[in-house]
């Protein structure tokens, strides 16, 4: 009883007649399915689906008469909607109204039951055909045949003959064209099942698998799309077509609205599965190729009988050929239908409805297809019926048409940005052997299509929304602007960042292929591939430049053919403005970055004769180029016969170039003509002589002559018999004020030129200033301003003495930072007239402490509390306390000196360091032809013994015993050879002579000379080495050393080997002194500083003076002894020490008047500024916050990023030469 109440009933029509409270077997069997499933799947396993077993209980229901067919017709009970049952009590009521049976149905559902055979189990079935273990359903009974009826086979139509008789031949026509739509459309249902039971299911079980598990289910989804959710659509369709078939037998009265209705829930599944099936077949094509398994699976998929033979390809096809059978099969059906019947209205209307699917699949194949295939060229009016167009006015119709053409121009353009992954990223990532080295993969990547991600993600956003609008709106599309509009605003900053990297990506892309054969063929393969339209890459990264021109063009199209009273007539001009607008904001950067890659093509091309090259830092990100030109120089010397040379001339924002261009393989190098000159040493000197002509013979073009100011303008002359051109040429002249410098006169072709590159050099110069001023590594601090005055006409050694009645102190020779054991920061400085001592940064704090002679070095060491001073060639030392007491106590420490060096004894230099732990003073005395060394050792004990009285007779006399207890004698040696300076590494000393640099070992006196010379390609090296003087030695790197010569620099290895392709960096002025800044190196020339990195030796800084020395290089202080050293990575941030190391001393530039009694009374004198270098926290130029010791002077890797790779001629050899 319980089942007869959950049996949904309902008004059920069948032959024309309306049955109440009746159902339909699919009814009855899913209320039995609804009440057993739970059952079949706990207690036997059958899936919740599978509803045989319930049909089955159905059946035996209706034998018992438990239910009856409403005809009884004897015909077996279906799981469908065809036939119409009631029960046989059933009337109208609830159920307890009704009498009860006085019996139920009674029966046995064998398959539920255990088998009786006892040799059966659950592992091993028995023999019997029905055991219920064997899950087999019993057969089923063939239904009786139909009483009465003619079956025309042909159709599937089912009518008796007498009815036949009396219906029109058009009827008899429609009817047999409905049971033919009816028939294929079962057809078609049963075919989508056939997929899911031939490929859906069989993929996902297969074992082992034939498609790899993790993408399995992205290939089902990807290939099938939708196709079950068509499935049920269809279905129900059908069923609807039976309950109508149903409802009117034998004659069917309306099929329209059916249609019509179905046409509706259509809409939601067909499109979409119609327009991804150009992307389903090519995945099936993808996969067919590269997976044999797969190829196998649907070979073997086609034998199967259910199949027909048909392959996965026709079955994927099945619901558009479908699709588009209905308009035809329902106009046949129209075309029959009989004048006045209701059903020809449903029929147009449900044809209209269809034909409009068709055209939305259409739209959407278009969109999915991407440009890809015959549906990607689709243009508007393939997707609009002609009717609709000619409804349309002529401007309208362009109208759209633009519109199509701007969002198919869109698909275009999205595809393309997706090329760049499918044919250049990912196949450059994934090659075996690699394309590009593995180490600068990613920067080229990087730096060749930047950030075309980003503009590939709102295109695409910008993509589908210009889509949904096409899919809500097509045919006519009211209006595209709003979406464009918003996507502009959205990428603008993409654009912004994109654009002006153009220039650098093209040239990263022509560098590669020029350097890099297997990339040129990579790129040349690329071309022919299917998705390059037969454009290289460099057409493709510059795609999104031409777009947004593009965006523009249609845009004002689109405007033109806009209606007056139409919004866009307003929001298009807007939005071309913010169109422009993103232009103009993009020149500026595109502008900037040609100029960056003209300035990498110039580095690239620059050619430097051997042994001069100079690093220029041109790939700086901050370097500029200035101007360039073309300028005339008339020959060297009188001898030259070949007349005026010309000259191209580039001006960057930190040196000048000369070259002479040279062409080969459509190839322009600049080969470097004179040193290039740095804008800090140059000055303009005459841009004002009146013009000459060519071919005069005048020697303009003159170097090192430090008269030519004096010199009197080439005379203007106009030889009839010259043998050059006799055009007026306008000269200019500068100044180099470097070693290799002088005066240099350049000939312009016109005064405007000239005038030009004054106005140019002038620019570049002041703007250098500037750049130098905000980004100088060390600054000038002033520590005496006018206590150390000199004669302004002094000459020679022969200054005044010191006395009471003048201020003269002869030159400031040297200096030495301390700090006292009170914490006093002070100052030490030596010069001819003896030692001043005072606090650091005032001038009036300075008093002289020792009285002495010709001092020219002094040195301090804290810890002992000793003052060392090398006066007249002899050396002392003093106890601090003496000359600066601390503490009242001090006041009686004992002012007498200790002489460390014998009275015959001439000592030229003495260096203070520090060797395993020991303090070591070496002083070099000269005996004869050799020069002897003498290493001593302070001894504290004794030197702490400060107040004891002295004993001998030279004690009485001023000085103490050479043999005093402050000092013990560790070591002495001898070297054969001039020296100049000695140097404590980290293990050894480095001892600076005429044969280079003698390094020696102190505990064996093994010693070996760098740089070699042994090796004869090294001759033309080691004869400049040995007339030039050495000056310092400083280590670049954990493997590296730079050996620093008065003219010029060379790197090293631990071998002494020179380390680099390019053997030496030349000095821009003759250094006297080296100092050691860490990690700087600055060398002094009488005229300035050049302050060098040393990792690079790139020029960094010119400190410009007047008569400048080094008079301290931050040795002989013991806070300083412990230099710090470079890492793995070289010398890094952590490596510059911000206090000051480097002391210094120039002339002012004014004369003051000394003042005084006597003949020096109101003298003119000259003050000698004494100052330390300080290190700067420098401030950078919009753009760029790079640190000076990184890449906005000296990057690390040789580059700023967005550069390109430094020329290896600076690259070190790794080598192992222990110091």
């Amino acid at each position: 009883m319980r089942l007869r109440d959950k049996v949904p009933r309902g008004t059920h029509v069948k032959g024309g007649i309306p049955y109440p409270r009746a159902f339909t077997g699919k009814d009855i069997v899913s209320t039995i399915q609804s009440q057993i499933q739970r059952e079949l799947l706990i207690n036997h396993g059958i899936s919740t689906n599978d509803r045989r077993i319930a049909l089955q209980i159905a059946r035996s229901l209706q034998s018992q008469l438990f239910f009856y067919e409403v005809e009884w017709g004897g015909r077996v009970l279906e799981d469908g909607v065809e036939d119409v049952y009631m029960f046989l009590d059933d009337q109208e009521g609830a159920s307890d109204s009704r009498l009860e049976r006085e019996e139920l149905p009674t029966g046995v559902i064998t398959i539920l039951t255990k088998c009786y055979s006892s040799d059966c189990s659950e592992d091993q079935p028995c023999y019997a055909y029905l055991c219920p273990r064997k899950q087999r359903l019993a057969p089923e009974e063939p239904p009786p045949e139909p009483v009465d009826v003619v079956k025309r086979t042909e159709n599937d139509w089912e009518v008796p003959e007498e009815v036949i008789k009396t219906l029109p031949a058009s009827e008899i026509n429609r009817q047999t064209i409905i049971h033919k739509v009816i028939s294929k459309e079962k057809q078609y249902v049963e075919d989508l099942d056939l997929v899911e039971s031939l490929f859906i299911k069989p993929l996902r079980t297969a074992d082992p698998p034939v498609i790899h598990p993790d993408r399995l289910e992205d290939f089902i989804e990807e290939v099938f799309g939708n196709i079950l959710d068509l499935r049920e659509c269809n279905r129900r369709l059908l069923e609807n077509l039976y309950v109508r078939q149903r409802e009117h037998a034998p004659i069917i009265q309306r099929i329209g609205d059916v249609f019509l209705d179905a046409a509706t829930e259509f809409r939601l599944a067909y499109p979409i599965y119609v327009g991804h099936l150009p992307l389903a077949e090519k995945r099936v094509k993808e996969e067919t190729e590269n997976n044999v398994e797969f190829r196998m699976f649907l070979e073997h998929s086609a034998r199967n009988p259910d199949s027909r033979r048909i392959d996965l390809k026709h079955f994927l096809n099945r619901p558009s050929e479908h699709l588009q059978k209905y308009p035809v099969l329902l106009e046949a059906i129209h075309k029959e239908t009989a004048e006045g019947n209701p059903d020809a209205d449903f029929l147009l209307e449900a044809i209209q409805a269809i034909k409009n699917l068709q055209t939305v699949a259409q739209l959407l194949t278009f969109q999915s297809a991407m440009g890809k295939g015959p549906t990607g060229k689709f243009e508007w009016h393939n997707l609009v019926s002609e009717e609709y167009r000619k409804s349309l006015p002529k401007k309208e119709a362009k109208r759209q048409m633009i519109i199509f053409e701007l969002i198919k121009g869109e698909m275009a353009y999205v595809k393309d940005l997706e090329s760049f992954e499918t044919m250049y990223i990912r196949p450059l990532k994934t090659a075996d052997p690699p394309i590009i080295p593995p180490s600068r993969l990613d920067s080229f990547i990087q730096e060749v299509f930047h950030n075309y991600r980003e503009l590939l993600y709102h295109h695409r956003k910008l993509l589908e929304n210009l889509h949904e609008i096409q899919r809500e709106q097509h045919p006519v599309i009211r209006s595209v602007t709003e979406a464009i509009l918003d996507a502009f605003l959205n990428f603008r900053e993409a654009y912004l960042e994109y654009v002006p990297n153009y220039p650098m990506a093209a040239y990263r892309i022509d560098e590669e292929m020029n350097n890099n054969p297997a990339f040129k063929a990579f790129v040349e393969q690329c071309v022919r591939h299917p998705d390059a339209h037969k454009l290289d890459i460099k057409s493709f990264i510059n795609r999104p430049i031409p777009r947004l021109l593009r965006y523009e063009l249609l845009l004002k199209s689109i405007l033109d053919e806009t209606p007056a009273d139409h919004e866009d007539q307003e929001a298009i001009p807007q939005l071309l403005d913010v169109i422009k607008a993103l232009g103009k904001e993009t020149e500026p950067g595109v502008a900037s970055a040609k100029q960056k890659v003209e300035l990498w093509r110039y580095n690239a091309n620059l050619v430097f004769k051997p042994g001069e090259a100079v690093d220029m830092d041109l790939l700086n990100e901050n370097r500029s180029l200035i101007h360039t030109g073309k300028l005339l120089r008339q020959p060297d010397t009188s001898l030259e016969w070949n007349g005026w040379t010309e000259l191209f001339v580039l001006l960057f924002d930190n040196y000048l170039v000369m070259t002479k261009t040279k062409e080969r393989d459509g190839v322009t190098k600049y080969h470097v003509n004179r040193r290039p000159i740095p804008l800090d040493l140059l000055t303009l000197a005459n841009f004002t002589d009146p013009p000459t002509q060519r071919g005069t013979g005048f020697i303009g073009f003159k170097r090192g002559d430090k008269q030519q100011h004096d010199q009197p303008a080439p005379p203007t002359l106009n030889s009839a018999d010259s043998a050059g051109d006799a055009r007026a040429v306008f000269p200019l002249t500068i100044h180099y004020n470097g070693r290799m410098g002088g005066l240099y006169t350049l000939y312009a072709e016109s005064a405007q030129i000239r005038s030009e590159w004054k106005q140019k050099l002038e620019e570049a110069i002041g703007l250098r200033k500037v750049v130098q001023e905000s980004n100088k590594v060390f600054e000038i601090d002033t520590l005496s301003a006018d206590t150390f005055l000199v004669p302004s006409m002094l000459a020679g050694p022969t200054n005044p003495s010191w006395n009471n009645e003048t201020t003269f102190t002869g030159k400031v020779t040297c200096s030495v930072p301390f700090t006292t054991a009170d914490g006093r920061a002070l100052v030490a400085i030596g010069c001819a007239e003896g030692v001043w001592i005072g606090f650091r940064h005032d001038s009036r704090s300075m008093r002289r402490v020792l009285h002495l002679k010709q001092v020219t070095q002094c040195a301090m060491l804290e810890d002992f509390g000793i003052f060392l001073v090398l006066a007249d060639r002899s050396l002392f030392a003093y106890h601090i306390e003496a000359l600066v007491p601390s503490s009242p106590q001090s006041v009686h420490t004992s002012q007498t000196p200790q002489k460390l060096s014998k009275n015959s004894e001439n000592v030229h230099f003495f260096s203070v360091g520090n060797l395993s732990g020991r303090t070591l003073v070496v002083y070099m005395k000269k005996n004869r032809l050799d020069n002897v060394f003498r290493v001593l050792e302070p001894v504290v004990d004794n030197i702490n013994e400060r107040n004891r009285a002295p004993a001998s007779l030279g004690s009485r006399l001023g000085f103490r015993s050479q043999r005093s207890e402050w000092f013990r004698v560790y070591r002495d040696f001898f070297l054969p050879s001039e020296t100049f300076d000695l140097i404590f590494l980290k293990a050894k000393i480095a001892i600076l002579c005429t044969k280079g640099f003698e390094i020696m070992d102190l505990t064996d006196f093994r010693s070996a000379t760098v740089p070699q010379r042994d090796d004869p390609r090294m001759e033309r090296l080691a004869r400049r080495c040995e007339s030039c003087k050495p000056i310092g030695m400083f280590r670049s790197n954990e493997d590296e050393f730079l050996l620093c010569y008065d003219e010029f620099g060379l790197y090293v290895n631990r071998h002494g080997d020179p380390s680099r392709s390019v053997m030496t960096i030349e000095w821009e002025g003759t250094a006297e002194k080296a100092a050691w800044h860490p990690p700087y190196v600055l060398l002094f020339d009488t005229r300035f500083i050049e302050v060098r990195h040393v990792e690079t030796g790139r020029l960094v800084q010119i400190i410009p003076g007047n008569d400048m020395r080094c008079i301290w290089d931050g040795r002989g202080s013991s806070s300083n002894m412990n230099l710090a050293t470079p890492g793995p990575d070289g010398w890094g941030e952590s490596g510059l020490n911000q206090e000051a190391r480097v002391h210094g001393v120039m002339n002012a530039p004014e004369p003051v008047k000394a003042g005084g009694i006597g003949p020096q009374r109101a003298s003119r004198a000259i003050a000698q500024h004494v100052f330390e270098l300080v290190p700067t926290v420098p401030l950078y130029l919009p753009g760029s916050l790079h640190s000076p010791s990184h890449s906005a002077y000296f990057p690390a890797n040789g580059g700023p990023a967005g550069s390109p790779p430094h020329s290896p001629r600076m690259t070190p050899v790794n080598s192992r030469w222990a110091m």
